[in-house]
């Protein structure tokens, strides 16, 4: 199976990190960066601006990339690239109703530093590169639930 690309957004605000559900399955305790997959023919961080706003309403401004994250699905060979960019809060403010038109998203929330080491979040080194000014690399590894 051809691999799949994908952008995510690296968005500190006030200290805290942006993080939304990763699966529409709303019992999935998984968090993850903002974004999903790109559409060919636009611009990787228009795609990412599109998906942020998407999952969140809020509006971003998409800076340098930060980490290549990679995993799959050794059950049925699904295999995502994702590169993620650091973000800046242009506007817009969380809301608990906003709606995801792809049904996936239906939580967001900025969690502190301390907060992100007490939940479930992938790929593991996203609160470490977060409050750092480091680029990343995370080799492929299974998918989580």
């Amino acid at each position: 199976m051809k691999p799949r690309l994908a952008v995510r957004s690296v968005l500190v605000h006030h200290g805290k990190l942006l993080l939304v559900n990763a699966w529409a399955n709303k019992s999935s305790r998984l968090w993850c960066a903002p974004g999903g997959g790109v559409n060919a023919g636009h611009s990787l961080p228009d795609n990412l601006s599109r998906e942020v706003y998407e999952e969140t309403g809020l509006r971003i401004t998409v800076r340098q990339p930060c980490l290549v994250n990679e995993f799959h699905n050794p059950k049925n060979g699904f295999h995502q690239v994702e590169i993620f960019f650091r973000c800046e809060l242009l506007h817009g403010e969380l809301h608990d109703d906003w709606q995801d038109p792809e049904g996936v998203v239906s939580k967001r929330r900025w969690f502190s530093r301390m907060e992100t080491q007490k939940i479930n979040i992938k790929p593991s080194s996203l609160p470490m590169l977060a409050w750092n000014s480091e680029f990343g690399y995370d080799p492929l590894e299974p998918i989580a639930y």
